[in-house]
């Protein structure tokens, strides 16, 4: 494995499939693992706010037999009152791995490029990986086999939309994204995703049109369409993306078993209507609780004994 996880395209196929299939033996027998980071100590950088990364990061170290140590933004003021370099060579002094959730991407890589011990990509305005592994995990569980299955983003092609591509390419998936002109993903991760995807069967369709890009999916994505960061856009963006609403209509033309799916939170009668994110298609609580699992199994593959 190696030293950090910032990115699925760092990742080799045996690390992709090795962290699903310890998530689902870890998810199994919990009891088996109790003690494996004990006397671990993970430091937890926050410069954005949380629900998911934090409770889960923070119960999996307890429950691998670890600490975590909860740094809010006030606290370091990281790049700010201190570079991330030397927040970097600091903390490797005192705990065993770091998790950074943040905005620039390029803070991961500072940090990474200055500590010996591991980084977790905890979420960037880049990418958000640990969501990425835990929806393929759960689609995964639930179709019990990840190649050749459709994803159907919509929406804005944002860091969740980038991880579900470059994830998508690594199990050899098949991801339509449909998004507004303008706002489609990063050509850089396209191309990463296309290169990884070379060898397995990975399809990747990009369109305007969402009800084009939900035809035959099993599962269809979406998320906020103002991030973190973007508030001052939100009533703009709302104008924008509103033909892009996943609501029963467009869930009408997916497959007839297909899944919803959004990493959360949600704005409910914006990106979603409540009858879809309710219904009994939607993943998004599965996906929430496999956060735990696919980020126990990252830490005790990046910070456990080998």
């Amino acid at each position: 494995m190696m030293k950090d996880f910032l990115s699925i395209h760092d990742l080799s196929l045996y690390e992709f499939h090795e962290i699903l299939d310890l998530s689902k033996e870890i998810k199994k027998n919990p009891h088996h693992f109790r003690q494996s980071l004990k006397n671990k100590v993970l430091a937890m950088i926050f410069q954005k706010p949380s629900l998911r990364t934090r409770v889960s990061f923070e119960v999996g170290m307890l429950e691998l037999g670890g600490e975590a140590i909860y740094l809010a933004p006030s606290d370091i003021q990281a790049g700010t009152r201190e570079t991330f370099y030397d927040i970097g060579k600091n903390l490797e002094r005192w705990v065993d791995g770091i998790m950074l959730r943040t905005f620039a991407h390029e803070n991961l890589i500072e940090l990474a490029e200055a500590a010996s011990i591991p980084v977790i990509n905890g979420l960037s305005d880049l990418l958000h990986p640990c969501q990425a592994m835990a929806d393929v995990f759960t689609l995964k569980e639930k179709k019990g086999n990840l190649a050749g299955l459709k994803l159907a983003y919509i929406g804005d092609g944002n860091n969740v939309c980038h991880s579900l591509l470059l994830a998508g390419a690594k199990a050899g998936m098949t991801i339509a994204v449909a998004t507004p002109p303008g706002y489609e993903p990063k050509e850089e991760i396209v191309h990463q995703a296309l290169e990884d995807g070379r060898e397995t069967g990975f399809k990747l369709f990009l369109t305007s049109n969402p009800e084009e890009a939900v035809v035959g999916a099993d599962a269809v994505y979406t998320d906020v369409w103002a991030s973190m960061g973007q508030e001052n856009e939100r009533e703009i963006r709302k104008k924008i993306f509103a033909p892009y609403q996943v609501n029963r209509q467009l869930m009408a033309k997916a497959a007839k078993d297909a899944f919803f799916m959004h990493c959360l939170p949600a704005h409910r009668g914006e990106e979603v209507t409540d009858e879809v994110i309710d219904s009994p298609q939607s993943l998004v609580y599965d996906q929430a609780e496999n956060r735990l699992h696919v980020q126990k199994a990252i830490m005790l593959l990046l910070m456990g004994k080998k």
